[in-house]
């Protein structure tokens, strides 16, 4: 029997008349969270999409494996139909942050889009991707990199541990852009480690986006934060406000965000939990902090 799939908040026509319906301000932007680890931005008439993926590869992929990716909610759109994404990430090299099959219909709509991805993982991005390649950028910890109007800067990322190439360069990272008087922090995957607190500090991060499906071994992949772990952590580093994510996407590697909810309650972590597909405006936040370094 076939599962029934989560409904998002929104999808289609209505998901994309809201998009390309926003405003263009200088000074607020427009989040939607689509699904796993992917938040599409629009600021100033510019598409920023944090760890696209909008396909059914690793279904396909894993349907007779002992790990069978079964999807738990619809996609909010189809690839090929997103306009005005003007820079894609990759936080590393697993497919449900660098899909193919996402990243090629988003760049037949797109052409000018650019791909930034670790240092590290550019020689890999090249052979999956193949002929079809947006323009890669190169990002590591201690590298400013500005793009589509945006500064990123890198944090390292630990999942399971911190991993470099031969160079010294980070394979996993977390991100860390601004733009305006926005700070907003995307963990890609990662658990705590030694480095991350002082590091994230510095920026004074707004908004936390942070993972809370947990690190459960018998799942056999890679794990991430918990909820507690999530919520502290954006307490540790002073955000004004976290939002969860990577859960809801695959039966076998998910959380509710019960135990993220209660762990900010306890702390006093304001916190904001998004629907797939939910789109939340950034007048709805606390006002930005002090842009540093």
């Amino acid at each position: 029997m076939e599962t029934m799939l989560k409904k998002p908040a929104s999808k289609g026509d209505a998901f994309l008349d809201a998009f390309d319906n926003c405003p263009h301000q200088t000074d607020h932007f427009d989040m939607w969270w689509m699904g796993q680890s992917g938040f599409l931005i629009k600021w100033q008439g510019r598409g920023l999409f944090f760890d696209p993926y909008l396909s059914d590869s690793l279904t396909e992929k894993y349907k007779s494996t002992p790990t069978p990716h079964i999807r738990m909610v619809e996609k909010v759109i189809e690839p090929e139909e997103l306009k005005n994404v003007l820079i894609c990430t990759s936080t590393h090299n697993h497919t449900d942050h660098l899909d193919p099959a996402t990243l090629h219909p988003l760049l037949a709509t797109n052409p000018r889009m650019h791909l930034l991805l670790p240092e590290a993982n550019i020689e890999h991005a090249e052979a999956v991707l193949g002929s079809r390649m947006p323009d890669l950028i190169g990002i590591d910890e201690g590298k400013v990199v500005q793009a589509a109007g945006f500064e990123f800067h890198a944090v390292a990322a630990a999942h399971n541990q911190i991993t470099k190439d031969a160079a010294g360069r980070n394979r996993f990272v977390g991100l860390i852009v601004k733009f305006a008087d926005w700070t907003i922090y995307h963990s890609g995957d990662t658990l705590w480690h030694d480095g991350l607190v002082p590091e994230l500090i510095k920026h004074n991060v707004d908004i936390a986006l942070v993972p809370i499906n947990g690190n459960d071994p018998t799942r056999k992949v890679p794990g991430n934060l918990n909820g507690m772990e999530a919520a502290c952590l954006a307490k540790a580093i002073g955000a004004s406000v976290a939002i969860p994510h990577h859960y809801d996407m695959f039966e076998f590697n998910t959380e509710t965000p019960d135990e993220f909810k209660q762990s900010c309650d306890r702390i006093h972590q304001n916190y904001k939990i998004l629907q797939v597909g939910e789109h939340v405006r950034s007048t709805s936040f606390p006002a930005p902090k002090p842009n540093t370094l």
